[in-house]
């Protein structure tokens, strides 16, 4: 079966890189108030991986709940560990969120390593196994009548 093609697109950095996948992204902004000086959308390119210190980019990028986001470590540098034991945490209208040592298999190949994924709960996604917020949980992680941050 061929691979599926990636979409995820790294971020070179001197101590770690960063990668990101903007299909598995739901747009919680872990990213973006952890570190705004790495992180900016608004800036091209908008991942600075040297704009931190790269234990504090792989401490923010392990906030990233569906695993958009990855850092790659360099050499001797801070490496995210698999939380343990593995946590999963099913919202209500949202995704299964998974934290740990995981690997995801599914449609068309797949077949990840992971430590952090959002999984669709419905079986609406076009991004299989991975929640693209098509179905039920499309308002997730931004429900209408929170607070904007």
């Amino acid at each position: 079966m061929p691979e599926p093609a990636s979409t995820r697109k790294r971020y070179t950095g001197e101590a770690v890189d960063v990668s990101f996948d903007p299909v598995r992204c739901r747009h919680a902004a872990e990213c973006l108030r952890g570190l705004p000086a790495v992180f900016d959308r608004d800036r091209r390119p908008w991942i600075l991986p040297d704009g931190g210190d790269a234990e504090d980019v792989v401490r923010v990028v392990s906030r990233c709940p569906t695993g958009a986001l990855r850092t790659h470590p360099r050499a001797s540098a801070a490496q995210e560990q698999p939380t343990a034991p593995t946590e999963v945490t099913v919202l209500p209208g949202g995704p299964v969120l998974l934290r740990g040592d995981l690997h995801v298999s599914g449609p068309s190949g797949l077949d990840e390593h992971e430590t952090r994924a959002a999984l669709c709960s419905c079986g609406a996604t076009a991004n299989a196994p991975y929640c693209d917020g098509s179905g039920t949980c499309a308002e997730w992680p931004h429900p209408r009548g929170a607070a904007s941050h």
